[in-house]
């Protein structure tokens, strides 16, 4: 049999040892003997995980590999957007390369799925989409990379961003992204006519992120729904952080939460430490797909992050004050098929016809593995290895 390989002694979810039949990319079969002439890999009994998804990534941002940053930003959100935008300059943040050490950081941690923002401005125009765009070309056998055209630096307020937004997606952006449509941009309804303007004509999804906290993200988020419901884009639009979902008003909450099932809008929380943040037990309870993803790491916005998505697992965890076994086995859901949801990831998981793309690690149990993070024994993207003991198998720059 060509193209195939046996991966045996392994527990899927960590259930009962069983084998998987690789072949042509796929997972064939799940249990049995060997076919003749197939290629054996005995797993030693280590928890098999479909590949990780990181479905919030800021790939041309990180520092990783350069000098330490000495960071003194201040404190509020325009503070960090408008530092950023300087020191890239200064600094040489080139986003090819840093976006391509950060890709195959994710490789040698178990992702098989990047989804990323990545910054358009009239500073810098398409020079991050580009060099990107180069790095996910370079490792496209080893990782999926989908790139969200961004407006860091704000969209109606930066005369000449929406028109580079636009050849962003022409170049071959999936996703449209916005950013606080009415703090950033102060005009909620432009900045929504904007991206949605943009889906409609590349026939797009929309990720929005929405930092407003309070009655201001509330009534951005309301605005955002009532929008999807009307052009009947329900499934297609995902908001990141939203941080209007932990505040105290519970009544208010539950109704943006009746509101996002209505229109089929995801959520995206990091399990941010020093924000409220939406309760991911009960927006998922309510039928609400929730994802999750790395955020920025080691950047101009602070020294934090690792590019390991059971690290992130157990952050949301935290958060959310996930103890039991199945609540931790609940946040593992969320950053593999909440995500591959989210990203509309077709035949993604561990069932024969599914892509095989799959972690290995030496863990007993699920909830081991996420509050242990052990080393990723074996990394398979499309039924080759790509990552074994801890190291990717290609280099970065």
């Amino acid at each position: 049999m060509e193209n195939a390989t046996l991966y045996t002694q392994v527990r899927p979810a960590g259930g009962e040892l069983t084998s998987v039949l690789v072949r042509d990319g796929r997972i064939q079969a799940l249990g049995g003997a060997a076919p003749a002439g197939v290629p054996v890999v005995d797993g030693g009994g280590a928890l098999l995980l479909p590949g990780l998804i990181d479905a919030h990534a800021h790939l041309d941002k990180t520092m990783y590999g350069m000098p330490w940053y000495r960071n003194e930003v201040g404190p509020r959100l325009i503070d960090k957007i408008e530092n950023e935008r300087a020191e890239k300059k200064r600094l040489g943040i080139d986003p090819y390369r840093q976006s391509a050490r950060q890709i195959v950081m994710s490789i040698a941690d178990g992702t098989s799925h990047i989804r990323s923002h990545v910054d358009v401005d009239t500073d810098i125009g398409l020079a991050a989409i580009e060099g990107v765009m180069r790095a996910r070309e370079q490792y496209r056998d080893q990782i999926d990379v989908e790139l969200v055209a961004f407006p860091q630096s704000g969209l109606l307020i930066r005369p000449g961003t929406l028109e580079l937004m636009d050849e962003a997606l022409r170049m071959g952006a999936e996703v449209v992204g916005g950013l606080d449509p009415a703090g950033m941009d102060r005009d909620p309804k432009g900045h929504l006519d904007a991206i949605f303007g943009l889906a409609d004509k590349h026939g797009k999804p929309i990720d929005i992120h929405l930092h407003e906290a309070g009655e201001l993200g509330a009534f951005s988020m309301q605005m955002t729904i009532d929008r999807v419901l009307a052009l009947g884009m329900q499934g297609k639009v995902t908001l990141s952080h939203s941080f209007c979902l932990g505040m105290t008003d519970t009544q208010a909450v539950q109704a943006l939460t009746d509101g996002l099932l209505e229109a089929g809008v995801h959520i995206m929380t990091t399990g941010s430490a020093s924000r409220p943040v939406p309760n991911v037990a009960r927006l998922r309870q309510a039928g609400v797909t929730v994802c999750t993803g790395n955020d920025g790491m080691r950047d101009t916005w602070g020294p934090y992050g690792k590019p390991d998505m059971l690290e992130r697992t157990m952050l949301v965890g935290l958060r959310n004050n996930f103890r039991r076994d199945d609540e931790l086995a609940l946040a593992l859901d969320v950053a593999t098929y909440g995500n591959a949801r989210v990203m509309n990831l077709a035949d993604y998981g561990l069932a024969p016809g599914c892509h095989a793309d799959f972690v290995l690690v030496d863990a007993e149990t699920v909830a081991e593995a996420i509050v242990s993070r052990p080393v990723r024994k074996l990394v398979v993207k499309r039924g080759r290895v790509v990552a074994r003991d801890g190291r990717a198998l290609v280099e970065a720059p």
